[in-house]
């Protein structure tokens, strides 16, 4: 029984740890992206830059994939696992009394957000190899910026995107909290903290749905 509960912890641990891990990716992607706001210039050398880079193409890129895929097995495990150990009979048990509605449904939003991600993957990440490694084009250090904003082009495309970001905030109301119970972080700071993670939760997800917009009426 101690080998399960241990096995158990380890497996939020590392669900924590990878999540945290991606909010530090989140922040960084977001801070990037709102330059394209302000100058085109600055986007396309920081994607350039970014693009370029092989420590960022070769280590942290194939890491944040692993984190990614990591994250979200992860999470379907430990839902299946919650779900088999729940005692459904138990008729006192009244799930809205006791956990909030985002706890009780991480795995669908989870879903959505994944799915976004293959979404981004498509619309970014795959065009960039293709342009780089297949069609081996001659290097463009400008020509980020036009390939962002179009794709922000389409009101579907556009609504998708904000959409996920709207799934994403409520994700990230108790994910990012809840990982830092799951490391053991309580302290004199954990109320600070909380409130913290209840912002960026917030602003983060707003701050890619007004980027969103703001390229798509500015078409």
């Amino acid at each position: 029984m101690s080998g399960m509960i241990q096995s158990s912890i380890a497996r939020k641990v590392a669900m924590a740890l990878s999540g945290l891990f991606l909010v530090l990716f989140l922040a960084q992607h977001f801070f990037i992206n709102i330059t394209s706001v302000f100058s085109a210039e600055a986007f396309n050398s920081i994607s350039h830059y970014m693009g370029t880079n092989p420590v960022v193409q070769f280590v942290a890129q194939p890491i944040l994939i692993f984190g990614v895929v990591f994250h979200f097995i992860m999470g379907f495990i430990l839902e299946i696992r919650n779900r088999n150990a729940r005692d459904i009979s138990y008729s006192s048990y009244n799930g809205s009394a006791n956990s909030s509605w985002m706890s009780r449904n991480m795995i669908y939003s989870g879903i959505v957000i994944l799915a976004f991600l293959g979404l981004h993957f498509y619309d970014f990440w795959i065009p960039e190899i293709v342009h780089k490694y297949v069609e081996s084009h001659p290097e463009d250090t400008t020509r980020y910026f036009g390939e962002m904003v179009a794709k922000f082009e389409s009101p579907v495309r556009t609504g998708l995107y904000v959409i996920s970001f709207v799934l994403l905030s409520l994700h990230l109301l108790h994910g990012f909290s809840s990982s830092f119970q799951s490391v053991g972080f309580n302290n004199k700071y954990s109320k600070g903290l909380k409130g913290f993670t209840v912002a960026f939760a917030i602003l983060i997800p707003l701050g890619f749905v007004f980027i969103a917009l703001f390229h798509h009426f500015n078409q």
